[in-house]
């Protein structure tokens, strides 16, 4: 027998298994911190693959809801850490909120917009808890400007290993969403029927050929994005510290050189500093030409960097080859 199970936190899983209006209703009631018996309806609206701009290769999948009370609901799940996710998310929540009116329109027409994000990263430094609410409040006397926007972040990175008797439901869920084998999923749905209810539509999604496909598809999506930016920010980091070593070198030689000609040796001085130059042009040239940098790209940043000519450049460069 197949037992093959989807990730809830790869934001394809999550999406289908809020089509299950049982796991919705005890997700938000858990988050939102509500009876589950006081959210009569939840309607599932049209889920979006955002991109933050077209050549965007991950985009970022979203559940909208909308309750009962016509509170608008923004759930979205992200693995790949995002500095500026604070800033992403309360753009969407801001035209969210501004896309309830029409031209015309009373501003008393608008409702609460709530943004729910699921990250797999730390976002916030300065606490270990992996829950955190926040709303636009009056600094000194907590008072609430308004209510009309709020958001809520689960930080599944700062989770605790082993869960308590008395755990809370909001716990729960994010066990359960950071979950990935048999044993995790089947004793956290045994302590909440939200998350029974979430699970029993994990295992039939999980064993639907065309949706494991769409599943499989979307993690790699995910893992490539991943890798690609590990070996952006790798060649970043060695292109970094080469540059760093070749002007040191070049520093440390002209100094070295001054100083043991201090007595006006200064023909030597001269010598040593443009050994030194010439071989911190040619390793950064070395470099530039091993992640594929342009010929002509590769010289202009090179006299840039030593503020020096290009044609000067090129002939420290040839006089190596």
């Amino acid at each position: 027998m197949d037992t093959f199970l989807m990730k809830p936190k790869i934001d394809f899983a999550f999406k289908e298994i809020m089509t299950d209006e049982k796991a919705r209703i005890g997700f938000l009631s858990a988050v939102l911190k509500l009876n589950p018996n006081d959210i009569k309806t939840t309607i599932l609206l049209n889920t979006d693959l955002k991109r933050l701009h077209e050549d965007d290769k991950q985009g970022i999948l979203d559940v909208r809801i909308l309750l009962n009370d016509n509170t608008e609901i923004d759930i979205e799940v992200q693995l790949s850490k995002l500095a500026v996710w604070a800033e992403r998310s309360l753009f969407y929540l801001a035209k969210i909120y501004v896309d309830q009116l029409e031209p015309g329109d009373s501003y008393h027409k608008l409702k609460k917009c709530v943004s729910i994000s699921i990250l797999d990263f730390s976002l916030f430094h300065d606490s270990d808890s992996f829950y955190s609410c926040f709303h636009i409040a009056e600094d000194a006397r907590h008072t609430l400007f308004t209510d009309k926007m709020e958001f809520h972040v689960l930080e599944l990175s700062k989770l605790p290993e082993e869960l308590k008797e008395d755990s809370s439901d909001i716990l729960l869920w994010a066990k359960f969403i950071n979950a990935e084998k048999k044993e995790e999923f089947d004793m956290i749905a045994e302590k909440n029927p939200y998350i029974d209810s979430a699970y029993q539509k994990l295992q039939v999604i999980s064993q639907d050929k065309q949706k494991r496909m769409e599943y499989e598809a979307r993690e790699k999506a995910v893992r490539d994005y991943n890798a690609y930016r590990y070996e952006a920010e790798e060649i970043g980091r060695k292109k970094g510290w080469i540059e760093g070593r070749v002007k040191g070198q070049a520093e440390g030689r002209a100094e070295g050189r001054a100083e043991g000609r201090a007595e006006g040796r200064a023909e030597g001085r001269a010598e040593g500093h443009a050994e030194g130059l010439a071989e911190g042009i040619v390793a950064m040239f070395s470099l530039l030409m091993d992640i594929n940098t342009p010929y002509v790209k590769a010289i202009e940043t090179i006299a840039s960097k030593f503020d020096i000519s290009a044609d000067m450049v090129e002939t420290y460069v040839n006089n190596k080859k």
